[in-house]
C-alpha cells in the first residue's frame, strides 16, 4: 500500500505557495554545511598533525573516512528516506552531524577524530539525498523546480569553493578543531526551522524494506571508491590493497542490481536506468565531476608551486571560477526552458571544454588574465552540465523515488569525482615523472624521491642544494608543466565525450500539466464567465477544492462541487503522465508529450 501526503493542489503540495521558497533556503543551508565540510579541513591538516600526531594511515584516515562513509552510504539512505519518510531522515541526519562535529572538535586521540569524521559521512548521507528529493516532492511543477534545482547546485558550488577560506581563516585565529565547531551552532539554528517548515514525504511502502539489498549497495560502492582513492594516491592498480576492493566492490554492485531486478518491490526502480535520459543524466554527472574534480587539484598545485602564489592569494585565484558557476546555477532554469536538456549540457560540456584547451596556454610565468578568462568559462560551463543534469535524471523519476534517484546522482557526483583524482592523477604523474630521469648531476635516489610530486622535488633540489639542485628545481618545473598540458588534453577529451553523450538527452523540457490546478483555473474562469453575464461587477470566488491524499507525491485530479466530474478514459490520460514509468494508454511512455503535457522551449 502507497503511503500518501495531503496536499491542497499540485502547487501547493507539501506545504504551500507561501512557504515552499523557504523549504528551499532551509534545504540550502543544510547542503551549504555538508558541502563545506567536504572541503574545510584540508587546510587545518598541518595544525591538527602537530597537536594529535597522528601516523601517515590515521592521517589519511581523518581525511578520507568522511567522503567514503558519505559516498557508500548515499543509496542506503536515500531509499529508506522513500519508505520511512524523507523528512524524518533529514532531521536525524542533522543531530548525528551536531554531535559528530562536537566529538570531532573536541577530540584529542586521533582514532576519536576518524571516528567523529566517519560519524560525520553518516549525516552528510542521510542529509544529501532528502534535500534534493523534498525538492522534488515540494516543488511539483518542473519549471519551478529546474529554478529550486539553480538554486541547489549554486550553493553546493559555493560551499565546496568557501570551505577553504573559511577554514583557513579559522585556523589561523582559533584553532583547528574551530573548523568543525561552526557546524554546531547553525544545526542549533536549522534543526527548529527544519521541523517547522519542512514537509513529510514518503514514496511506495510495498513489502519489506530490503536491507541486505542496502548493505550490498554500501559495501559495494565502499569498495569501489576506496579502490579509486587508493589508485588516486599513487597506489599500483593492480595491488591487492588496490584491485581488491575494487572487483569486490564491483561484484557486490552486480550482484545488488540482479537482486533488485528480482524483487517485487527493490529498493531502487531498475527501470529508471532503461530510460535514455536517466542514464545518460548519470554518465554526464560522473564525467563532469571526474574533469572538475581532477582539475581544481592540479589548478591549485600549478598556483602554489610553480606561481608561487599563497594559500590565500590562490583561493582569490580560484574565487572566478566559484562566481561563474553560481551564475549558471542562478540562471540555468532560464537556459534550459529556451534551449532544452540536451543542448544545455551537450553545450555546457563543449563550453569547458573550451576553457580547458584555452589553459593549456599557461606556463611558467603567470598570466591573470588568462586564468581568469578559463577559470570563469570551466565554472560555468561546468555547472550548466551539472545542473541540466541533474534536472533531467530528477525529473525522469516519479516522485515516489525521489530518494533513489537523489541517491544515485549524489553516488555518481562521489564516484566521478574520485575518479577525476584517480585517473587525472595518474595521467599527471606519468607525464611528470620522466622528465626527472637524467637530471644532470643529480643521482638516481634523488631524482626517484623527485619524481613523486612537485612539491616533495623542491624539497630534494633545496637539499641538494648547488647548481644540481638548481637543476633539479628547474626540471621538476617544466616536467609538471609538460604533464599539466597533457592531463588539460585528457580532459578536454573526456569532455568532448560527454557532449556527445548528450544527444541521448531529450530536445526541448518537457512539462506535464499540473492537473488539479487546472481544474481550479477552469472553475475560476467558469465562475467569472457566469459572474459576467448576471450583469455582477465583480466574478464571484470559485468553490475551494477540498484536500485531496497525494499519492507517491503527485497531486491527483480535484473534483469541484457544481463541476463535470472527467470520464474515466479522460482521468487515465491526464494522470499517467504524474508516473514517468508508467505506459499510457495505446502505448508510448508517460513521459513523452501527450495531450495532458505542454512543451516550453
Amino acid at each position: 500500500m502507497s503511503r500518501t501526503i495531503t496536499a491542497r493542489s499540485g502547487r501547493n503540495a507539501a506545504g504551500g505557495d507561501a512557504n515552499r521558497w523557504a523549504v528551499l533556503v532551509v534545504l540550502c543551508v543544510s547542503l551549504l554545511l555538508v558541502a563545506l565540510d567536504a572541503t574545510i579541513l584540508h587546510v587545518a591538516v598541518p595544525s591538527l598533525t602537530e597537536n594529535l600526531r597522528p601516523g601517515a594511515t590515521e592521517l589519511l584516515w581523518i581525511v578520507d573516512a568522511y567522503p567514503l562513509v558519505c559516498a557508500s552510504l548515499l543509496i542506503l539512505f536515500g531509499t529508506l528516506g522513500d519508505r520511512v519518510g524523507r523528512r524524518r531522515v533529514l532531521l536525524l541526519g542533522y543531530g548525528i552531524f551536531g554531535l559528530a562535529s562536537a566529538v570531532a572538535a573536541l577530540a584529542t586521540e586521533p582514532w576519536v577524530l576518524v571516528a567523529a569524521r566517519a560519524l560525520l559521512g553518516v549525516g552528510g548521507a542521510m542529509i544529501m539525498p532528502a534535500t534534493l528529493s523534498i525538492i522534488r516532492t515540494v516543488f511539483p511543477d518542473r519549471r519551478e523546480r529546474a529554478t529550486a534545482i539553480g538554486v541547489w547546485t549554486a550553493v553546493a558550488a559555493i560551499g565546496a569553493a568557501t570551505g577553504p577560506v573559511l577554514g583557513g581563516f579559522l585556523v589561523e585565529h582559533y584553532w583547528w578543531g574551530s573548523v568543525f565547531l561552526i557546524n554546531i551552532p547553525l544545526m542549533a539554528l536549522i534543526l527548529p526551522l527544519a521541523r517547522r517548515l519542512l514537509p513529510e514525504s514518503r514514496g511506495s511502502a510495498e513489502g519489506p524494506w530490503d536491507v541486505l539489498g542496502a548493505l550490498m549497495a554500501a559495501a559495494g560502492v565502499l569498495g569501489c571508491v576506496l579502490g579509486v582513492k587508493r589508485a588516486g594516491a599513487g597506489e599500483p592498480l593492480l595491488s591487492p590493497l588496490t584491485a581488491g576492493p575494487l572487483l569486490a566492490g564491483a561484484l557486490l554492485l552486480v550482484l545488488f542490481v540482479r537482486r533488485q531486478r528480482r524483487r517485487p518491490h527493490p529498493l531502487i526502480d531498475m527501470r529508471l536506468f532503461s530510460r535514455a535520459a536517466f542514464t545518460t543524466s548519470v554518465g554526464c554527472i560522473v564525467l563532469a565531476m571526474l574533469a572538475l574534480v581532477g582539475l581544481e587539484l592540479i589548478a591549485v598545485q600549478y598556483l602554489q608551486l610553480v606561481l608561487g602564489l599563497s594559500p590565500l592569494e590562490t583561493g582569490l585565484r580560484l574565487l572566478p571560477l566559484t562566481f561563474a558557476a553560481m551564475a549558471a546555477g542562478a540562471t540555468g532554469s532560464y537556459t534550459l526552458r529556451r534551449i532544452g536538456p540536451r543542448r544545455m549540457v551537450g553545450w555546457g560540456f563543449l563550453l569547458t571544454a573550451a576553457a580547458v584547451l584555452l589553459l593549456t596556454l599557461m606556463g611558467q610565468h603567470d598570466r591573470p588574465l588568462l586564468l581568469t578568462a578559463g577559470f570563469v568559462l570551466l565554472g560555468f560551463g561546468l555547472q550548466t552540465t551539472l545542473f541540466s543534469a541533474y534536472e533531467s535524471m530528477l525529473s525522469e523519476a516519479p516522485p515516489r523515488s525521489a530518494g533513489g534517484a537523489a541517491a544515485i546522482g549524489e553516488t555518481s557526483y562521489q564516484l566521478g569525482a574520485g575518479m577525476g583524482i584517480a585517473l587525472l592523477g595518474s595521467v599527471m604523474n606519468a607525464a611528470y615523472a620522466p622528465g626527472l630521469a637524467n637530471v644532470p648531476g643529480v643521482p638516481a635516489e634523488a631524482s626517484d624521491a623527485a619524481a613523486n610530486s612537485l612539491g616533495e622535488a623542491y624539497q630534494v633540489a633545496g637539499r641538494l642544494g648547488g647548481a644540481a639542485g638548481e637543476a633539479l628545481h628547474t626540471a621538476a618545473r617544466h616536467a609538471f608543466v609538460h604533464g599539466l598540458h597533457l592531463t588539460l588534453f585528457v580532459s578536454a577529451g573526456l569532455l568532448l565525450a560527454g557532449a556527445a553523450m548528450a544527444v541521448r538527452l531529450p530536445r526541448v523540457m518537457e512539462c506535464p500539466v499540473d492537473v488539479e490546478a487546472a481544474v481550479e483555473e477552469a472553475a475560476e474562469a467558469r465562475a467569472a464567465e457566469a459572474a459576467v453575464k448576471a450583469g455582477s461587477a465583480a466574478p464571484a470566488p470559485a468553490p475551494e477544492p477540498a484536500a485531496a491524499p497525494v499519492r507517491d507525491g503527485a497531486a491527483g485530479p480535484a473534483v469541484v462541487p457544481g463541476q463535470p466530474v472527467a470520464s474515466p478514459a479522460d482521468a487515465a490520460r491526464t494522470a499517467a503522465p504524474q508516473d514517468p514509468l508508467r505506459p499510457l494508454p495505446g502505448g508510448g511512455p508517460a513521459g513523452t508529450m501527450s495531450g495532458a503535457a505542454t512543451r516550453t522551449r
